[in-house]
């Protein structure tokens, strides 16, 4: 096997973490002035070079705007920047995992409200295309994994909501990044890839229906099963670290 030498981390991507879960946390908001070079150096007891670093390192992830003679300032967060420091925040915060299933089905639920009402001959074809490639990975043994991010996909898509589409894709990104193991080891449980196929055809047929209050209800059904799996595999990984 072929391994890595673990490096330390280094001072500035310290102080770049710690700036990006202010923001994450809304204690930095777009257009909050950063204190200046040499005063968070004294704050934070490091190198004022560590500190240009990490705003050099923050302007190019374009969450920070230098401008010369006025200071440093926090830039308005594109979709890229806040799932980078989402997925940061929730890898390191214990609560936030919580918290971002929560999110999730109230988006999903309702994105599968209003694809109910406003999906198109075109809308329906896609989400049963991935429907159909999530059977074949099942009958072929694969995770299958892939095919049911595409479908989820393409229902938001099916509500022909801009705003949300932004909102699911920073989401469903953030989750990606995040519980990456956890989604696999979920899928790998026996059964389960039969039974989270069955609870995307039933969202499917209520869509398809039109019947608004079965695709929220089978919405939430999914989510919340998807919820314990990932959860429980969660907590079973941090209990094995802490032991």
């Amino acid at each position: 096997m072929d391994f890595k030498p673990i490096k330390a981390k280094k001072i500035y991507e310290e102080i770049v973490d710690q700036i990006k879960s202010m923001i994450a946390s809304g204690t930095l908001t777009t257009g909050d002035k950063l204190l200046p070079e040499r005063e968070l150096a004294e704050r934070m007891q490091v190198g004022r070079s560590a500190v240009r670093e990490a705003y050099r390192t923050l302007e190019a992830l374009g969450i920070i705007e230098i401008r010369p003679g006025e200071g440093t300032f926090v830039r308005e967060i594109g979709t890229k920047s806040m799932t980078d420091i989402m997925s940061l925040v929730v890898m390191t915060e214990k609560d936030t995992l919580s918290e971002l299933l929560e999110l999730r089905k109230i988006i999903e639920v309702e994105a599968a409200a209003l694809a109910a009402v406003r999906r198109t001959d075109d809308d329906i074809k896609t989400m049963k295309l991935w429907l159909d490639q999530m059977k074949q990975d099942i009958n072929k043994q694969d995770l299958g994994e892939l095919a049911d991010m595409k479908f989820h996909y393409a229902l938001a898509d099916s509500a022909h909501n801009s705003l949300l589409m932004r909102l699911m894709n920073t989401i469903s990104e953030t989750m990606k990044n995040s519980l990456r193991t956890a989604r696999q080891q979920l899928y790998l449980t026996p059964n389960t890839p039969q039974r989270l196929y069955d609870e995307h055809v039933a969202i499917y047929e209520a869509v398809v229906r039109g019947d608004v209050q079965e695709a929220r209800n089978n919405m939430m059904v999914h989510l919340t099963n998807v919820e314990k799996g990932l959860v429980l595999d969660n907590e079973n990984k941090n209990s094995k670290l802490n032991n």
